[in-house]
């Protein structure tokens, strides 16, 4: 039986464990340049990370429910962690791409895992605002990673002692799962707190009809497109900074750790003024952020320009997943959202995947200057998107 304590310690591994989903994610884009020259790479040659990690983060995660059902929450965690751990310690160690290449699907598995145990975790057990900070924490991780990978290259020269730093923290989190795996399953106390969230019988309905509702296409082309944009940003900018517009590694390193850093901080901050603003107005603004940041990017003027147009795009972004993702079972329905939510995750994983990806292959043909156009027509096409869909809901097609 789950006491306070017990639930209180779970909801801050939590927390740490989404952070630690966060580091990984973002060092391929500082390491980049120095991997890409160590192994005699070219730039469209980051794909096949962003296909390895998609692909693979994709299968976990569709799978991952009959994984809960077999092995439970804290097992599944543990193992899942020393997958990630591992790929950290590959990355390091690889002495020639194409294994370096497959550390990607290590991670892919073991972080889709972790992303769909703890969602499913907070969504039974706690409120709409931890799952709003959950995904702070995710945040805080994706910060933390550009600036632990630029301080190894600073400081050290190695982009390796990077990967080594961030998988040592890993397998840190990989001993907390595994001492309190029997915690995550056990039942809860029949008195629940202000923050569970009860989770009521409902009638099941089946994928195919989940999908015949317009609004829920909508939103997995707005997941498809809004992670797309946040990677592509969040990978691609750093080489840009450097390699097309003269600014030094350790100042570019910093400029994009302030990207993470706005998204972390906005995410934070919109939490608790979210209710008073309502989700789809503070969604119109978010998005209206995004689109003036990228369009600042994209004219490339003074230096400074830039480190400021990232960290308006960051805090444009840091709530749009959290409020879609919260927004879906108002607006679908609950037994409609379980599906729609399990299809906007696999199709974020498309987005994370594809844009970077075309991105690397227009910048090596054209120029780096091609992602930050790209990126602001993605930015256009979310904001284009979300007002389709409230249309959608005004005419009750989504409900």
């Amino acid at each position: 039986m789950k006491t306070a304590t017990s639930t209180a310690l779970l909801l801050t591994i939590a927390y740490l464990g989404f952070i630690s989903l966060g580091l990984p994610d973002t060092l391929i884009g500082v390491a980049w340049p120095s991997v890409r020259d160590g192994f005699g790479r070219q730039q469209a040659d980051m794909a096949w990370i962003f296909f390895g990690t998609g692909a693979s983060y994709f299968l976990s995660g569709l799978f991952a429910g009959r994984l809960l059902n077999k092995v439970g929450v804290g097992v599944l965690l543990a193992g899942s962690s020393v997958l990630v751990a591992a790929s950290g310690f590959g990355y390091a160690a690889a002495p020639l791409w194409g294994l370096f290449a497959c550390c990607s699907l290590l991670h892919g598995l073991g972080s889709g895992a972790i992303d769909s145990g703890l969602n499913h975790y907070v969504a039974q057990h706690f409120s709409a605002r931890h799952m709003n900070w959950l995904h702070a924490c995710y945040s805080v991780g994706a910060t933390l990673g550009p600036l632990i990978m630029t301080s190894m290259l600073a400081g050290l020269g190695s982009w390796r002692a990077g990967y080594v730093m961030v998988a040592s923290i890993l397998l840190l989190l990989t001993l907390l799962f595994a001492l309190t795996r029997r915690l995550w399953d056990a039942p809860a106390e029949p008195a629940a707190d202000a923050d569970t969230v009860p989770t009521p019988a409902e009638s099941p309905m089946g994928m195919r009809e989940a999908l015949k509702n317009m609004a829920v296409w909508l939103q997995i082309m707005l997941f498809f497109v809004y992670v797309g944009l946040e990677v592509t940003v969040g990978q691609w900018s750093f080489t840009l900074l450097t390699e097309s517009r003269g600014v030094d590694e350790e100042t570019a390193g910093l400029w994009v750790t302030l990207y993470w850093a706005s998204l972390t901080t906005g995410r934070i901050l919109f939490g608790f003024v979210v209710e008073r603003m309502g989700i789809d107005h503070l969604l119109r603004l978010s998005m209206l952020g995004v689109v003036a940041g990228l369009a600042l990017f994209a004219f490339n003027g003074p230096a400074l320009l830039s480190a400021f147009a990232l960290a308006l795009t960051g805090l444009g972004l840091a709530s749009i997943y959290p409020c879609l993702m919260t927004r879906t079972p108002q607006r679908l329905g609950k037994a409609r959202a379980a599906h729609a939510i399990g299809f906007q995750v696999s199709s974020s994983m498309i987005g994370a995947a594809l844009f970077p990806s075309v991105c690397g292959w227009l910048a090596q043909h054209t120029g780096l200057e091609v992602v930050a156009a790209v990126a602001l027509g993605m930015g256009i096409t979310l904001m284009f998107l979300h007002e389709v869909l409230l249309r959608s809901d005004a005419r009750g097609v989504g409900g």
